[in-house]
C-alpha cells in the first residue's frame, strides 16, 4: 500500500508580494485548500487518483482567483479559449482539450475521454463543445468565463503592447494554470492541468497544457507532473516526458530531473516556469524561477499551501 498524496498549483502567475494584501493572499490560500480538501476527499476514501485530480482540479475550475474555467484570461478577441488534459499513470491513457469555448469544466471531459481509453484523445474548438455537450456536460456561454480582474488583465497588457513596455508586465497579468498529481493508495499515480492560456493571446492559440507530454505526465514507473508557464517553451523542450525520461533511463531522482528542467534547461528562456510533481514513493517537488506559485499538498499529515518562498 502507498501513502496517498496529492499536490496542486494555481500557476506561476503569482500577484507580485509587494501588490498582494493580506485579504487577497488569504483568498488564495482559502481557494488552494478547498481545492486539496476535494481531491484529499477522494484519496482518503480510497479512490483513484485520476478522479482525485479531476475532483481537485475542478474546484479551481470553478474559482474566479484561478485562470481556468470561471476567471480564464481573454484572448486577442476578447474572448475566451480553454486548454485541459489528464492523464493515468497506470494505463497511459490520457485525454486532452484544446481552445474550447462552452466547456464549463474541461477537466471533466478530459477524464471522460481519458476513461474511454479509446479514439479520440484530444479534441479542439467547436468539435470539443459539440462532444462535450452531446455526452452531457455542463455547457456554458463564453462569457461565463469573464471576470473584471481579466478584463482589467487585457486592457493593462494592450496598453503595455501599445507602450513598448510588455516584457515588464508582472506574470499575474499574462498567464496562469492550475493542475494536480496525485498518488493512490493503490500504488498508482495521475496528472492533469487546465488553463485559459495567456493574456490578449493569439486567436486559436495553444499552449502545452493540453499536450501531453509537454504540460502534463503521468506513468507509474516514475511520477506525475502539472507544469505552469509559457507554454511554448516547454513545448520544445517536452518538458513533462523529460523528467520522466531522466527518471526512468537516466536515473535521475524526481527532485534532480524537475530542477535540471526548470533552473537549468529553461534557464534565460524567461519561461516563468514551476510544476508540482510527485513519484511512486509519495516524494514531492514544487520547483519554480517566479516570485512565486501558488500551490499545495495533502497527505495523511495534513494539509498545507503556499504562495511565496518560505
Amino acid at each position: 500500500m502507498s501513502v496517498p498524496t496529492l499536490v496542486i498549483h494555481g500557476g506561476c502567475g503569482v500577484i507580485p508580494r509587494a501588490q498582494m494584501s493580506a485579504a487577497r493572499e488569504a483568498g488564495f490560500r482559502a481557494s488552494l485548500r478547498a481545492s486539496l480538501e476535494a481531491g484529499w476527499a477522494v484519496l482518503a476514501g480510497g479512490g483513484p487518483a485520476m478522479a482525485a485530480v479531476e475532483a481537485a482540479i475542478a474546484v479551481m475550475e470553478d474559482d474566479p482567483n484561478f485562470n481556468a474555467g470561471h476567471g480564464s484570461a481573454f484572448n486577442a478577441d476578447g474572448a475566451h479559449e480553454l486548454d485541459a488534459s489528464i492523464m493515468d499513470g497506470a494505463t497511459l491513457r490520457a485525454g486532452s482539450v484544446a481552445s474550447t469555448r462552452r466547456i464549463r469544466n474541461p477537466i471533466r471531459v478530459v477524464a471522460e475521454l481519458a476513461r474511454r481509453g479509446a479514439d479520440p484523445l484530444m479534441l479542439a474548438g467547436e468539435g470539443a463543445d459539440r462532444w462535450a455537450a452531446d455526452n452531457g456536460f455542463a455547457m456554458v456561454e463564453n462569457g461565463y468565463f469573464a471576470t473584471d480582474w481579466r478584463r482589467a488583465a487585457l486592457e493593462e497588457i494592450r496598453a503595455r503592447a501599445r507602450a513598448g513596455t510588455l516584457a515588464a508586465a508582472p506574470e499575474s497579468e499574462k498567464h496562469g494554470t492550475v493542475g494536480a498529481a496525485a498518488l493512490d493508495a493503490a500504488g498508482h499515480l495521475a496528472a492533469g492541468t487546465s488553463t485559459g492560456g495567456y493574456t490578449n493571446k493569439m486567436v486559436g492559440r495553444v499552449g502545452d497544457s493540453p499536450i501531453i507530454g509537454a504540460g502534463t505526465w503521468a506513468d507509474d514507473r516514475t511520477c506525475a507532473i502539472s507544469a505552469t508557464g509559457k507554454g511554448e517553451f516547454f513545448i520544445r523542450k517536452v518538458l513533462a516526458h523529460e523528467i520522466h525520461a531522466r527518471m526512468l533511463w537516466g536515473g535521475q531522482s524526481l527532485a534532480e530531473a524537475s530542477r535540471a528542467m526548470i533552473h537549468d534547461e529553461l534557464s534565460g528562456w524567461a519561461a516563468g516556469a514551476g510544476l508540482v510533481a510527485l513519484d511512486r514513493a509519495g516524494n514531492t517537488v514544487m520547483p519554480y524561477d517566479t516570485e512565486g506559485m501558488y500551490r499545495g499538498k495533502a497527505s495523511p499529515a495534513g494539509i498545507e499551501v503556499a504562495v511565496y518562498a518560505a
